[in-house]
């Protein structure tokens, strides 16, 4: 039996087959419940009014508390954390030593000695690995997203977002006083129920809002009061099918391929990670196929990471990261969100209703049937343009939205191209019907797409 992720790598034929063939269900949903009305009206709320998010069970937790608590994150982050405050946050951002992306997460520091990473877990994994066999004077708490938690059980803590144009209304009432100004990614302390609440300013689909963070056992208390003073204002709960949605509008890309499942500088990494870790059971998918694992990896200069990097410290990855951009290779590709046809949708649609093989089954509103979802995104003569990656429905743009990296020549909004679903050859993954790839034509928009989110939320992070 494999013991960790380079022996299960070896035993299942290589990296590529292990992902490609993996009969690991995707993990696309959490066990929030899945709609309080329906998954639409979900969507359209947070564009309209105030809505509640339940974070508390698809995020993985990692609490860092010792001297060398900072040292760990200024040597494994490419942003700076000269200026970090008590009771702010950052996004934290991993790159391996070839400068390819591992992933991001949300690192809050809620004491001088004392952070916590938040995020889907492959940063999460990269983190521990550095606390545990770096030599850092660190404690470390790990608690695992609940659809993964070894032994069940609840969450370490409770986290939830009031967030929407009505969101400061509900907050003003719970609160029983004007909100103190603070600023994107700032944080302070609310007292909500009776108990004391780390709040920061946020918003997860570019809307304003404060994301809330209490022990577990305190939650009742500050959930009734939060839904007390939401009913007053009609606020609206959103459930894990609509949640997993809002990154489609802010432009967030949640599951690039981490860089860390081949290459000879992250061996031990794999060696140290157990072959039954949620990032060992996870599955590749999609119109766009390759053999070479690296062309499904990243640098932070492809998916618009380089404005936060910052050169004033050794990091991993910081040599390899320099060189591009000493020699300029930090523009050939951009992040961008498509906008799919809606008549070819509707052919797509029809083909299922037909006699014969009919495209792939397109599931709403997150659209991905593996872990890791990777499409081929084409000029209009077929060459290979982009990779779209993350799919699904927006009601409130009446669309199929995916976020892509496309070539820079085909990022200018308003040009058309052509995006691919189901795959080549159907894998043995479960998930995958027989079925007939099918093209779509899509539309360059800006990510995010959402222009409040783009020309205000931004500018402000």
């Amino acid at each position: 039996m494999s013991k960790n992720l380079e022996t299960k790598i070896a035993d299942a034929g290589g990296a590529i087959t292990m992902l490609w063939e993996s009969q690991d269900p995707p993990i696309v949903s959490t066990p929030v419940t899945p709609e309080f009305t329906n998954w639409r009206d979900e969507q359209l709320a947070w564009r309209s009014n105030a809505v509640l998010f339940d974070q508390s069970h698809h995020m993985a937790d990692l609490n860092i508390k010792g001297p060398d608590a900072l040292k760990l994150i200024r040597d494994t982050a490419i942003n700076s954390v000269e200026r970090f405050p008590i009771d702010s946050a950052k996004q934290y951002v991993a790159t391996n030593s070839d400068g390819q992306l591992i992933g991001d997460n949300i690192l809050f520091r809620y004491e001088e000695d004392e952070f916590q990473a938040v995020g889907i877990p492959p940063t999460i994994s990269w983190l521990q690995y550095h606390a545990e066999t770096g030599g850092y004077d660190v404690q470390i708490t790990r608690d695992n997203p609940s659809y993964c938690r070894v032994g069940g059980g609840d969450p370490i803590v409770y986290r939830c977002e009031v967030q929407g144009p009505g969101a400061m209304d509900v907050i003003r009432e719970v609160l029983g006083h004007e909100p103190p100004e603070v600023k994107f990614f700032q944080g302070t302390r609310f007292t909500i129920g009776g108990k004391m609440v780390r709040a920061l300013r946020h918003g997860m689909a570019g809307e304003p809002g404060f994301e809330f963070v209490v022990p577990w056992a305190d939650r009742q208390p500050v959930l009734d009061a939060l839904l007390a003073a939401g009913e007053k204002h009609g606020m609206i709960k959103v459930g894990g099918r609509a949640y997993l949605t809002n990154s489609l509008e802010s432009g967030w890309l949640p599951r690039p391929l981490p860089a860390f499942y081949s290459g000879a500088g992250t061996a031990d990494f794999r060696k140290w990670l157990a072959a039954d870790d949620v990032d060992a059971k996870v599955s590749l998918g999609g119109s766009f196929y390759s053999e070479k694992l690296e062309d499904y990896y990243f640098t932070p200069y492809d998916v618009g990471y380089g404005r936060i990097m910052k050169f004033d410290h050794d990091f991993v990855g910081r040599e390899a990261l320099e060189k591009m951009a000493a020699t300029g290779d930090t523009g050939a590709r951009r992040k961008v969100t498509l906008k799919w046809n809606g008549d070819d949708m509707a052919k797509l649609w029809a083909s299922m209703y037909q006699p014969g093989v009919g495209a792939k089954f397109i599931n709403l509103p997150i659209a991905h049937y593996a872990t890791y979802h990777y499409d081929r995104v084409e000029s209009a003569d077929g060459a290979l343009v982009g990779r779209s990656l993350h799919t699904g429905y927006s009601a409130n743009f009446r669309s199929m939205l995916s976020i892509a990296v496309v070539d820079a020549a085909m990022a200018e909004p308003g040009t058309e191209v052509v995006v691919v679903w189901g795959e080549p050859t159907p894998s043995s993954k479960v998930q995958v019907e027989n079925h007939v790839p099918f093209k779509l034509r899509a539309t360059v928009h800006p990510a995010p797409i959402d222009q409040h989110a783009r020309e205000t939320y931004r500018r402000n992070a």
